[in-house]
């Protein structure tokens, strides 16, 4: 097992030491055909995996039905041997896969995807890497979306067998974002997340003066699709159970900046508590105080205070154990540029 390491810059592209080795040992995958029966060799990346959803993601295209059918049948074959579907892979098995045809798909050329737009990398080993995602970039591509970070890690780490989000980010949310290198981690941080075991703090830019020091905020929150179709959350007793600790960190001046800690991870958690308690956070395009996003976008608010084309939310902290070594993992991101200057302008009006 190699040694984590944290990289010493956080600028874009990739950390000094890179995994160039990893090209020559990657291994090489037979593709699934359409007439004749390819073999492949499970790693690491894949273990543990039930049989029925490696063959879906290997075969996309292939209806869940076909797969569920001929693996029924004794088509696939693991270790020469008839298994169930549910089936979990080890490293080391021999999977033959029958003649499959797939669907015929257009993907996103990886000529297309920013060579350089690579995220600031802020720890990586074997298992987990962790980047600082920017506001504006969707975790992954879908919904009129070509392509998201995920989608740009995998194009600059082709020879990495796998490659997945651990959790998502809102699009207009920057900062940590987990990408698993390994299925064990996946599993692992998963549970952590599930568990309650992965601190998240975030740094965020209300409008008011926020009064207490510290705060808990208990609101259940429930999803629903406004009349236009978009998706919204809101609060409702009915609805998850939602728990946030607010911390306050400066005042400054007809806005607070805030930590949240987040307890559990609802979706938009933060931007509707605040919204509903009557801080909405600065730029938010959905819970926020438009007009007031409108002047500060345009650079109209205040005279020389820098204009911010985004929403004040980043995701700066997150504590945890690491998913395979146990070792204790604290990340941080620094704030983006255009953050600290607005909060610089709003220091000096």
């Amino acid at each position: 097992m190699g040694t984590a390491r944290k990289t010493e810059k956080t600028g874009a592209g990739e950390p000094a030491g890179g995994l160039q080795g990893q090209a020559e040992h990657a291994p090489k995958l037979q593709a699934v055909a359409p007439d004749r029966a390819s073999y492949r060799t499970i790693g690491p990346e894949a273990e543990g995996q039930r049989l029925d959803n490696y063959l879906i993601r290997i075969a996309k295209g292939v209806p869940k039905s076909h797969v569920y059918r001929i693996v029924r049948a004794g088509e696939v074959r693991v270790n020469k041997g008839r298994v169930a579907v549910d089936y979990r892979l080890a490293a080391g098995d021999q999977v033959r896969i029958p003649p499959m045809r797939l669907a015929e798909r257009a993907p996103t050329p990886l000529a297309a995807i920013p060579a350089a737009a690579m995220p600031p990398i802020l720890f990586e080993d074997e298992h987990l890497m962790a980047v600082n995602k920017p506001a504006g970039l969707a975790a992954h591509g879908g919904s009129g979306i070509a392509f998201g970070l995920i989608e740009r890690v995998r194009a600059a780490r082709l020879h990495q067998p796998f490659l997945e989000l651990v959790h998502r980010l809102d699009r207009e949310t920057s900062g940590i974002l987990l990408l698993a290198k390994s299925r064990r981690a996946l599993l692992g941080l998963h549970e952590a997340l599930r568990e309650g075991l992965v601190e998240k703090r975030y740094s965020v830019l209300v409008q008011g003066d926020w009064v207490n020091d510290r705060q808990h905020v208990r609101l259940a929150l429930t999803k629903y699709v406004n009349r236009h179709g978009e998706r919204r959350v809101s609060v409702d007793a009915e609805g998850m159970e939602s728990h946030t600790v607010f911390s306050l960190i400066k005042r400054y001046g007809r806005f607070s900046l805030l930590e949240a800690d987040l307890k559990t991870g609802r979706t938009h958690q933060i931007r509707v508590h605040l919204s509903h308690l009557g801080f909405p956070i600065v730029g938010d395009d959905k819970y926020g105080d438009f007009e007031l996003n409108k002047h500060i976008a345009r650079g109209t608010l205040i005279s020389k205070l820098p204009r911010l084309a985004r929403m004040f939310l980043h995701a700066g902290a997150m504590d945890f154990k690491h998913p395979v070594t146990s070792r204790p993992l604290a990340l941080e991101a620094p704030l983006a540029v255009e953050c600290r200057e607005f909060l610089k302008g709003l220091s000096e009006d």
